[in-house]
């Protein structure tokens, strides 16, 4: 058989392996997937067969491993049979904000509980502090899951916190995302330290093949926390360590990262810590809920407490409940709704929800930073400022060198969402995140207070102003959000 014959059937087999992997994922692909994440993949799989199939291969499986889904499905059945205490009266409330409470529930089996207390917290330092000042009150237990733990100069104090709360006898377990914390500087040195005080840690998510642990790789735990005794829990955006995270690269370019946090106090606090108690049992098999049902116990109500609700999300359970709770929140607001998001890369319906609320005539603004620490996602992100400007959003850039890490907003006069989840498809349908509603006019207050001194310290974007960007950067912004959609 001559040179060429072997060439024309090299061809016929490579068109033949192209159209059956077309095919197939022609098939496959849009299967339980949304249909922008799915055009997002058989584009690339059309373009570059081979590696758009290996891609998909990797990462196409947004799911976690079915044991994972079957113990938090088994965790959420335990709760619902498990009815919490100080549940609120939701009588009197807007029936808008009763449905969304009920979703809620029956997304994660978590009810609104009344008489909390809650405080803010902008200053990064300040809210370490104040974290550390807590454990040191500590009399049974300490819980802290964070995305990212790096033991610093700003963060020694927390450890050394740690570290006398193990001397005084209470038990202290910390988690902490695998390749999130596994990839900072001096991850060693930061776990061998726990080691050497005595806390009781684990991985969140390991990727961990030789070990039997492993699922897709950018599947993340995101969640931030820190629970004392039962009686005092704290959550929100920022992670355990340094400003500037502890990177060169970041401290050239003079980089540091702006947060807010809450302190909660009340029936809440125990919705935070059924979180690290779920986290914990699946990554450790270990049930904490006898060791520590003799405990503090759930906290009094407060008088003129708020309403809140904890909101957990990610891809052990099979619904977005962030995302909904998003949704349904700004599609019932009446008079404003305000995000803060430092990664803002919407799906369709979010920007559906958005520009329609501006459609309704409600004053809506977005809060963003004007630099970015990721540029694939700063792409994405700039990719919908001109059909939010356009519908009547204000954008917001909160000023270099500081990147607004804040993930909030507020609607109307008496509701809030604080926590760790981003408004982009990566939070929404990749990471394990957690959202507090909060239903009261005190805590809008504060968050209104917060809001006010980012318009203060930012400029706004108008949309004369960004039709003035070079044609080279909207280009690339396009390339972004297209990718921004293969999840």
């Amino acid at each position: 058989m001559d040179s060429a014959l072997w060439t024309n059937v090299w061809w016929v087999v490579g068109v033949l392996v192209v159209l059956t992997i077309d095919l197939i994922a022609l098939i496959v692909i849009p299967r339980r997937r949304k249909p922008t994440a799915a055009m997002a993949w058989l584009l690339l799989i059309l373009l570059l067969p081979i590696v758009g199939i290996l891609f998909f291969l990797l990462i196409g499986d947004a799911r976690l491993p079915a044991a994972r889904r079957d113990e938090q499905s088994r965790i959420d059945g335990i709760l619902r049979a498990h009815p919490a205490p100080a549940r609120a009266d939701a009588a009197s409330w807007p029936r808008a904000v009763q449905r969304i409470v009920e979703q809620n529930e029956n997304l994660t089996s978590l009810p609104a509980v009344a008489g909390n207390e809650l405080a803010l917290y902008e200053g990064y330092q300040e809210a370490i502090d104040a974290m550390a000042a807590a454990i040191d009150t500590a009399t049974t237990f300490v819980h802290v899951e964070f995305y990212i733990v790096g033991w610093d100069d700003t963060t020694r104090g927390f450890f050394a916190a740690m570290e006398r709360a193990v001397a005084r006898g209470v038990s202290v377990r910390l988690l902490a995302d695998h390749i999130a914390s596994r990839k900072i500087p001096r991850a060693d040195e930061t776990f061998a330290e726990l080691d050497r005080i005595g806390v009781r840690w684990a991985w969140l998510l390991p990727v961990q093949p030789l070990k039997g642990k492993y699922q897709r790789p950018d599947l993340r735990n995101h969640r931030k926390l820190v629970v004392v005794d039962g009686r005092v829990g704290f959550m929100g955006s920022q992670n355990l360590i340094a400003r500037d995270y502890d990177s060169e690269k970041n401290r050239k370019r003079g980089l540091m990262w702006q947060e807010l946090v809450t302190r909660v106090e009340g029936p809440a606090v125990a919705q935070i810590d059924v979180v690290f108690l779920s986290d914990w049992l699946i990554e450790t098999g270990e049930d904490l809920r006898g060791e520590f049902r003799s405990g503090a116990g759930i906290p009094d109500e407060r008088p003129d407490g708020v309403v809140c609700q904890l909101v957990p999300s990610g891809p052990t359970y099979e619904t977005e409940n962030n995302l909904r709770l998003f949704l349904a929140l700004i599609h019932g607001a009446t008079e404003r709704v305000i995000i803060t998001s430092p990664y803002f890369v919407p799906d369709e319906a979010m920007v559906y929800a958005i520009t329609g609320a501006c459609r309704r005539g409600l004053e809506v603004e977005l809060f963003v930073s004007e630099i970015a620490d990721q540029g694939l996602v700063s792409h994405a992100q700039r990719s919908y400022y001109e059909t939010l400007l356009e519908a009547g959003v204000r954008i917001y850039l909160y000023p270099a060198p500081y990147i607004l890490h804040a993930k909030h907003f507020s609607v109307d006069d008496d509701i809030a969402v604080i926590g760790s989840s981003n408004m982009d498809i990566r939070s929404f349908s990749l990471n394990a995140e957690m959202s507090l509603l909060v239903r009261g006019a005190s805590f809008v207050q504060q968050m209104r207070a917060v809001e006010a001194r980012y318009r203060a310290a930012g400029r706004e974007l108008t949309l004369e102003q960004w039709r003035r960007e070079p044609r080279t950067a909207t280009f690339l912004d396009g390339l972004a959000r297209l990718t921004s959609a293969l999840n």
